[in-house]
């Protein structure tokens, strides 16, 4: 009996994977440059042992926890997962629950995109890249859902825009910069095509992000105190809707600029066929989407207690720290990529990835929190405003020639450190939402009476207050 579920068990897997080789390659290798970033930290399993387990039932569940488990180098991280849960059951140290919960967080974001990717075989190129642009960044929209439940309106933006800010100046400048030193002889080259049109999507976000700033700052924002807060609604529709065309430029039309190319593939990447089945592969997804739920409420119910025990602002975790070990798994396969002198694949990883926070996680928490009767808005307040806008004007004019070398990635490193260096002194980012909360308070009580004394007086105690 065992042999027998063990011979169809083998049957449909070998099925399976003649149906995917029967694909054309346009089909077949629809791999956008995070999957193969990401496929880059994957190592293959040994299922020998798995292999002389009688009960063919037990036998595919052990070799499912084995390719999923086990089949990434970042393995070593999962005990962090339980780690944490035990800390927020026992009650331990509050800043420990915080670590722990980055940390298994990690693991969690590259398996969610192998799982996407494994699923993609099955439904193909088009419905695996919607799994794939919904999926990919879905730890920072978990956090960003999370956050606004508690409402926690900074944390939400400040760790958005980390991640955008950390994928555009950390990674593509580490990426760069390790590629050039690694191909110094090499005249290092890549597509421009679909450079531009990232570039260009992030523009037009970082429009509807300065349009806010600028109206708190107009005379005309003191007559219409909720203008900032429509506007900033009507904006995020809009940029939802470029995401969707967007998605249909890279899935569609012009999918041949957003795929790897199959004849510059290696030998090291190991997933190239599934090796799970379809609702195995939705199974687990909903097991990590759970878990990655899980140490997100953990994350931001923990935030503050770390940000005070460790002597770090809660500005500086959120859009320092948070994307740097969220993304570790997919900034690695980017910076790996870029030694092997595919910077196509790299910079797919880097503005890929924040053109959909930007242009889809970003204008869906604002969505959210309209849904859910909180006022959040696109108005991320001039220092914020300030670095995304220098980091995107940046890395457009350094990605304009279609050539790297390692100088431009220094550049880029050397940006990603001085924004670093201004959050990093920025004790006190409370201060600064009251100050804003004070500034427009006047108007929003009386517009006449902007210069009110008791008004003055009463955001002075306020801060007084907030700040003891």
């Amino acid at each position: 009996m065992a042999s027998s579920e063990d011979h169809h068990y083998h049957l449909d897997l070998e099925n399976n994977s003649n149906q995917i080789k029967s694909l054309s390659k346009e089909s077949r290798h629809g791999r956008t440059a995070h999957n193969m970033s990401s496929s880059s930290l994957r190592k293959k399993s040994d299922l020998a042992l798995l292999s002389n387990v009688r009960i063919g039932f037990i036998r595919k569940i052990l070799m499912n926890i084995s390719e999923v488990i086990f089949g990434t180098k970042l393995s070593v991280l999962f005990p962090a997962i339980p780690l944490a849960i035990a800390a927020n059951f026992y009650n331990f140290g509050r800043p420990w629950i915080f670590a722990l919960s980055l940390l298994g967080l990690t693991p969690l974001a590259e398996r969610v995109s192998f799982i996407t990717e494994q699923v993609s075989f099955y439904t193909g190129p088009t419905v695996g890249g919607l799994l794939n642009a919904t999926c990919g960044n879905a730890t920072e929209l978990i956090i960003a859902i999370f956050a606004l439940c508690g409402r926690k309106i900074e944390v939400v933006k400040y760790s958005l825009l980390g991640s955008v800010i950390s994928n555009l100046l950390l990674v593509l400048g580490t990426s760069l910069l390790c590629g050039g030193l690694a191909n110094l002889k090499k005249n290092q080259k890549y597509d421009r095509k679909q450079a531009d049109v990232n570039s260009q999507l992030l523009l037009l976000a970082l429009l509807c992000h300065i349009l806010p700033l600028m109206f708190r700052y107009s005379k005309a924002s003191s007559a219409a105190p909720n203008a900032i807060l429509q506007s900033s609604r009507a904006s995020s529709i809009i940029m939802l809707i470029a995401y969707l065309a967007y998605l249909f430029f890279q899935l569609k039309t012009h999918r041949q600029l957003f795929q790897a190319d199959e004849e510059e593939e290696d030998d090291d990447v190991v997933t190239e066929e599934a090796v799970i089945g379809f609702w195995s592969g939705f199974i687990w997804l909903a097991g990590m989407t759970v878990l990655i739920a899980l140490l997100s409420e953990y994350v931001v119910g923990t935030i503050e207690d770390a940000s005070s025990s460790w002597g770090l602002s809660v500005s500086f975790i959120s859009i320092i720290l948070l994307p740097i070990v969220g993304n570790a798994a997919e900034h690695a396969g980017a910076i790996i990529f870029a030694f092997k002198n595919k910077l196509d694949i790299s910079l797919g990883v880097a503005l890929g990835s924040a053109t959909q926070i930007s242009m889809f996680v970003v204008p869906l928490s604002v969505i959210v929190a309209w849904i859910m009767g909180i006022e959040m808005d696109l108005d991320f307040n001039l220092l914020e405003t300030g670095s995304l806008a220098f980091s995107i004007l940046i890395t457009s004019f350094t990605l304009q020639d279609g050539t790297s070398h390692y100088m431009k990635g220094l550049v880029l490193m050397l940006c990603y450190i001085v924004i670093g260096a201004c959050f990093f002194v920025l004790k006190a980012p409370i201060n600064q939402c009251i100050n804003h909360a004070c500034m427009h308070l006047p108007a929003m009580l009386n517009p006449e009476a902007v210069h009110s004394s008791k008004v003055v007086q009463f955001c002075g105690e306020f801060q007084v207050l907030a700040s003891s």
